[in-house]
């Protein structure tokens, strides 16, 4: 008995020890990745910033396109873990809280100054230079979100819309988000005065806001008509 719970010891030290391993793996190829691009980030580079041996990635993740995948579904799931697209609203939230929501929690996965810079100038390096990870990554993460605004687009429009138009009122909802993030240093260079801590992305939350509000008012408005 005394031997098995030394044994059940080892192995508890050297599955931490794996997970740690594992963890600096994932940062340390995510600072890589989103420096120099899939194609041009060396795992010997990953593994000397993780402090770990050369063949830790093929334990760990068997090749590099694994990796890369790896650490592409973990930055996201790290995001949306801290700002879900509800951010912890109830059941009984209208349509308008629901996307003030999801509109808030979509610049502050960008912009969360407690998050590594790394986590957003990798997803929009993945979005300018598309990889074969980009495809689970959509299936998987991307695409429940997209639904989401989807059902809530839908219900302000008073469900009298039809799928291409709810899909085109959400693409310039999350455009008008992705703006900020994806052209930050031309915004840098037209207005100095736009930062984005916590404050301004309130007031950017605030302003997206209404600003698809009102458009998806007008839409209300012309779908009724046209429904008489």
């Amino acid at each position: 008995m005394f031997k098995m719970n030394i044994l059940n010891s080892d192995h508890t030290v050297v599955d931490a020890l794996n997970l740690k391993t594992r963890q600096r793996l994932l940062e340390a190829a995510g600072e890589v990745f989103a420096t120099v691009g899939f194609r041009n980030a060396t795992i010997r580079e990953i593994c000397k910033r993780a402090h770990a041996n050369v063949a830790a990635v093929n334990y760990h993740f068997h090749d590099k396109e694994a990796l890369y995948s790896a650490v592409l579904q973990y930055t996201h799931q790290c995001a949306v873990e801290k700002y879900p697209p509800n951010l912890g609203l109830g059941d009984n939230a209208t349509a308008v809280q629901r996307l003030r929501a999801f509109i808030r929690s979509f610049l502050l996965r960008f912009f969360d100054e407690g998050r590594p810079a790394w986590h957003g100038k990798l997803m929009a390096r993945e979005m300018i230079e598309p990889t074969h990870a980009l495809d689970a990554l959509v299936e998987n993460e991307i695409r429940p979100n997209s639904q989401l605004l989807e059902l809530i687009v839908l219900e302000l429009l008073d469900f009298r819309a039809n799928n291409e138009f709810v899909q085109l009122c959400v693409r310039s909802i999350v455009s008008q988000c992705v703006f900020y993030h994806h052209a930050r240093p031309v915004i840098n260079l037209l207005y100095p005065d736009q930062k984005y801590h916590r404050e301004d992305i309130e007031r950017l939350t605030d302003h997206i806001t209404r600003f698809s509000l009102g458009a998806l008012k007008e839409f209300k408005k012309q779908l009724r008509i046209k429904k008489k």
